[in-house]
C-alpha cells in the first residue's frame, strides 16, 4: 500500500488509547499538523474533561470539541427509533449510528481548517474504519485518509499501551483493565479482554450504567411516554423536556432497574464474528414503548411491511452506509407511515424486565366491538367460512394432488 502524503491532518480523536497514540505518531512519522477533532455525544464529563488539554499536550495544533449531542438525538437517534431497526435481534446500534455524525463533523473541519487528509484510530478488524470512511467519501471525497491501524507495527491493546508509556502520553487503560469502551448518550459498549471469548460470562465489574437485575429495587417503577409521528415528545406528561433531557432521565430510569443489558456475538460487516455487551437502557424503554404503540395505530400488512424493512435499515445503519439513496429513501418511507404513530404508552419496569400496561392514541386501529368476544353487528362470524375455503382452497387441491 502506498503512503499517501499529508502535511495537515484532521483526526477524529476521543482521547482514548488509540487516538492518544495516534497523535505523536502522525507528527513522527508524517511530519504533519494534527488537528484533534470531537464530538460531544453524551458520552459523559469524565471522558471529555481536559481533552483539549491533553490534545494540546501530545502534539495537536489545533483541537475542536463540540457539542452535537441535540444533533445527535433529533437527527439519528429519533429517526432510528421511528425506524425499529434493531441488528441481529439485539443490538440497538448505539456505536453504529453515532459515527456518521462523528465522521462528517472532522470532514467538516478538515475542510474549513485546510486540512489534506483525515485519520481516525479504528483497527482493520472492525466496523468503525468502514463507518468513517465511507462518510469521508461522503462529505471530503478529494482527502486522503489515513488510518494507523492498517499501517504500523502494533498489533495488540497491549502493544499500544507501551508505546502510549514511552511517548509519555497519560492514558487510563493498563493490561490489567483492558476493556475497549465506546459509550455516548444512547448506549456504551464493552469489548475486549476476557470478553473475547464468548465462552467466558460476562465479568459483574464491566457493567457501568446498569444496576445489575438482581440488585435492581423490589418496588417496580411505571413510566409514560407520550409519542407524535414516531418520534418520542414527552415523559410522565412533560413536553417541554428537550430530546437529550428526556434520553437521559430514561437512561438514569432504566439503569436503576437494569434495563437494557445485552450480551451479544454478532457478525461484523468485515466478516468476523465478535462477541460485545451492551448497555442501552433508555433506548430500550423506547424502542418497546415504540412497538406497543406501533401495535395498534399500524394495520397488519404496513406494520410486517415495516419490519422488513426495517431489517435492512439495521444493516445499512451497521455497515455505515447512512449517507447514501437507500437509507434516505428508507428514512422517507419509515417517516410517511409514521404519521399515526401518535399515543402514550405506559411501561412497567421491574429488574431486568419491560411490561406494558397502558397503550392509547387517537389513530388506535383497535375496536373493541370487533375484537370483543361478545357478539356483535361490526363482525359477523359467518363470513369467516367463506374465508377460510378460499385460503385454504390451494392447500386442499394440493392434498387431493397428493392422494
Amino acid at each position: 500500500m502506498n503512503k499517501v502524503t499529508a502535511k495537515k491532518v484532521a483526526l477524529a480523536y476521543s482521547g482514548g488509547l488509540d487516538t492518544s497514540i495516534i497523535i505523536p505518531w502522525l507528527k513522527e512519522h508524517y511530519q504533519c499538523q494534527v488537528v484533534a477533532v470531537c464530538g460531544d455525544i453524551g458520552q459523559g464529563g469524565e471522558e471529555l474533561d481536559g481533552l483539549r488539554e491533553k490534545a494540546l499536550k501530545t502534539g495537536a495544533s489545533e483541537v475542536f470539541v463540540e457539542d452535537m449531542r441535540e444533533e445527535f438525538v433529533s437527527d439519528y437517534l429519533w429517526p432510528l427509533v421511528r425506524s425499529g431497526a434493531v441488528y441481529e435481534h439485539k443490538y440497538l446500534l448505539g456505536t453504529s449510528i453515532a459515527r456518521p455524525l462523528l465522521a462528517k463533523r472532522q470532514a467538516e473541519v478538515a475542510l474549513k481548517t485546510g486540512c489534506d487528509a483525515l485519520a481516525h484510530g479504528c483497527t482493520g478488524k472492525g466496523n468503525d474504519q468502514v463507518r468513517f470512511e465511507l462518510t469521508y467519501k461522503a462529505i471530503a471525497p478529494h482527502l486522503n485518509v489515513i488510518a494507523p491501524w492498517r499501517e504500523w507495527d502494533i498489533v495488540s491493546r497491549e502493544d499500544a499501551i507501551e508505546y502510549a508509556q514511552a511517548h509519555s502520553v497519560p492514558i487510563s487503560q493498563s493490561t490489567t483493565k483492558i476493556y475497549s469502551r465506546d459509550r455516548n448518550i444512547w448506549h456504551i459498549s464493552h469489548e475486549g479482554g476476557e470478553l473475547e471469548d464468548p465462552a467466558n460470562a460476562a465479568p459483574d465489574d464491566i457493567w457501568m450504567l446498569t444496576k445489575s437485575p438482581a440488585d435492581a429495587p423490589a418496588k417496580p417503577a411505571e413510566v409514560t411516554i407520550g409519542f407524535k409521528n414516531g418520534i418520542p415528545v414527552s415523559l410522565n406528561g412533560q413536553h417541554q423536556l428537550s430530546g437529550v433531557a428526556l434520553l437521559e432521565e430514561l437512561n438514569e430510569l432504566g439503569g436503576e432497574h437494569g434495563i437494557g443489558r445485552i450480551d451479544l456475538v454478532e457478525n461484523r460487516f468485515v466478516g468476523m464474528k465478535s462477541r460485545g455487551c451492551y448497555e442501552t437502557p433508555g433506548g430500550t424503554i423506547l424502542v418497546t414503548a415504540q412497538r406497543e404503540l406501533e401495535a395498534i395505530t399500524l394495520d397488519r400488512t404496513t406494520l410486517h411491511y415495516k419490519q422488513k424493512l426495517a431489517l435492512d435499515y439495521a444493516d445499512l445503519v451497521y455497515n455505515g452506509l447512512w449517507f447514501t439513496s437507500l437509507r434516505e429513501s428508507l428514512e422517507a418511507f419509515f417517516q410517511a407511515i409514521a404519521e399515526p404513530v401518535t399515543g402514550e404508552i405506559t411501561l412497567r419496569l421491574y429488574k431486568g424486565n419491560l411490561q406494558p400496561v397502558s397503550r392509547k392514541s387517537p389513530n388506535s386501529l383497535y375496536s373493541l366491538d370487533i375484537a370483543s368476544f361478545t357478539m356483535g353487528a361490526s363482525y359477523d362470524q359467518k363470513d369467516a367460512l367463506g374465508f377460510i375455503n378460499l385460503i385454504g382452497l390451494p392447500i386442499k387441491v394440493r392434498a387431493s394432488l397428493r392422494q
